[in-house]
């Protein structure tokens, strides 16, 4: 929360009137002040401006507010690079695509194929797999890096896959150029505080049932410990309704892009749970903000070891991509 404080006998109407136009909408303070003395409250409602920004007002004394819980993250750049790859603010959109598992050495370098064809920079994959079933897939693990690397190498493309656990920190850095830090694991944080040693960019999924600031939080703990960047990914919250697989949370992806101005991309692929849907939510979660999009393809979806609902052949892949105005570079 943060207090305006007023200076004694200047026109409140006046110092609205700018608040306003910064997109900051207030209240008067209820609270004990002295007698000729007037503060606002900005709701939470409002954009993000610094304090410096609101000092900067004339008719401003003070601006009084509680610590942030992630200031590492208020500093955060709107836009990184990633070995020539740009995301963020001014960038143009980035497709991330690929396989929810590397199943085979044939299919990840025939999915990485399918990847550049569709226009893609980055092949994401599933090596170490986290499955609410014990008895489902896991992964090819170590192999399944080996495999990703050289065949994204192959074609101009970076790799982003998932960490599991500390102990799979040191090899994933090794072979992948991103982190990946799945929603079942956005609080495991021993887990986080590994990722952030190795230095490395790292998209954060955001967890099942968290909240926008217990995300923020969860990125802190990983710039905390080093990370390089952060990319955040909305995925789809829980919800009541079983006709998706999770509830598509497109507000925050708007909030994250313009209010926190944040690089945030989005995940229609587990968030829906259906391949018809995401063509039209990916188109959705663009217009809202999103900076890219990570989708699940796979060569040939109905022999997928996991999540064979959600993932794109290729001739949908190609199909929906041009959709989304993303070409072969």
């Amino acid at each position: 929360m943060k207090i305006v404080k007023i200076k004694a006998g200047y026109p409140i109407k006046q110092v609205k009137h700018e608040l306003t136009a910064l997109g900051l909408w207030t209240s008067p303070y209820t609270g004990a002040v002295k007698e000729d003395q007037t503060m606002l409250v900005i709701e939470s409602q409002s954009n993000a401006v610094t304090n410096a920004r609101l000092l900067e007002i004339e008719g401003v004394e003070d601006v009084l507010s509680n610590p942030s819980k992630h200031p590492l993250m208020d500093k955060h750049p709107s836009v990184i690079d990633i070995k020539g790859v740009r995301i963020g603010d001014g960038a143009e959109p980035l497709l991330m695509a690929g396989p929810c598992s590397v199943e085979s050495e044939e299919q990840i370098h025939i999915a990485a194929q399918m990847v550049y064809d569709s226009g893609a920079k980055i092949l994401r994959g599933g090596c170490f797999k986290p499955r609410t079933n014990p008895y489902s897939f896991q992964g090819v693990g170590v192999e399944g890096l080996k495999w990703m690397r050289d065949a994204a190498d192959k074609h101009g493309l970076l790799t982003v896959t998932e960490a599991m656990a500390p102990g799979h920190v040191d090899v994933v850095a090794e072979h992948s150029d991103i982190f990946q830090i799945g929603a079942r694991n956005m609080q495991n944080f021993d887990l986080l505080h590994a990722v952030g040693r190795a230095k490395k960019p790292v998209l954060l999924k955001r967890g099942l049932s968290a909240t926008i600031s217990e995300w923020l939080q969860a990125a802190e703990h990983l710039l905390h410990y080093g990370a390089e960047s952060i990319i955040l990914c909305e995925r789809g919250v829980r919800s009541f309704d079983g006709n998706t697989r999770f509830l598509f949370d497109l507000a925050v992806v708007a909030m994250i892009r313009h209010v926190y101005k944040l690089p945030i991309i989005a995940d229609p692929s587990h968030a829906t749970g259906r391949k018809e849907l995401i063509g039209p939510m990916g188109a959705a979660a663009l217009a809202a903000g999103a900076h890219g999009l990570i989708i699940e393809t796979h060569p040939d979806p109905g022999s997928a070891c996991s999540d064979a609902a959600q993932q794109l052949n290729r001739e949908e892949l190609l199909r929906t991509s041009k959709e989304w105005g993303f070409s072969k570079p």
